[in-house]
């Protein structure tokens, strides 16, 4: 019975450390240029008509990786971003935090994190956005956040939507 306990445990504890191994987050990368990434994501959202979303966070921020999952899980948010935005995963941490492209947004890190930053496809700012106005309880709220997607959408821009 001994031995059914002890090879029980030790079983549970490979399961309990694999799960952790897989659950680490990666969603920001620390290695990747963030210069490049924005340059890319503008070719692509000029190409596309598309504005370019910026989400500037880190892997150790529980509610970069909670905003992130909020929307790519949800069916009409993930296509409201998809058909109006080009995406990137800003990083910002110990080992890497984008200093020189943060002053070039006009330090959007001043609102915390996650914080949202939309750009045309020029590369202009358009708005950055605090991501505790698109929270309800301890999540975000869905309407909040597809107005926000569509208010700062290419579409919202466009003049003769606004002469009728």
């Amino acid at each position: 019975m001994k031995k059914i306990t002890l090879i029980g445990l030790i079983l549970f504890g490979y399961l309990i450390s694999a799960h952790a191994q897989d659950s680490k987050v990666t969603l920001y990368n620390p290695a990747r240029d963030a210069k490049l990434q924005i340059d890319s994501a503008l070719k692509v959202a000029k190409q596309q008509n598309k504005y370019v979303f910026i989400q500037v966070g880190g892997n150790w921020c529980s509610w970069c990786i909670l905003f992130h999952k909020f929307y790519t899980s949800d069916l009409q948010l993930d296509s409201a971003m998809k058909a109006n935005y080009v995406v990137i995963d800003l990083n910002y941490s110990q080992e890497n935090k984008n200093l020189d492209v943060l002053k070039k947004l006009e330090y959007p890190q001043r609102f915390g994190f996650p914080v949202l930053v939309i750009l045309d496809a020029k590369g202009n700012r358009l708005h950055t956005q605090n991501s505790s106005y698109l929270e309800q309880g301890r999540g975000y709220d869905k309407q909040k956040v597809l107005d926000f997607l569509n208010a700062w959408s290419p579409g919202a821009f466009d003049p003769q939507k606004y002469l009728k």
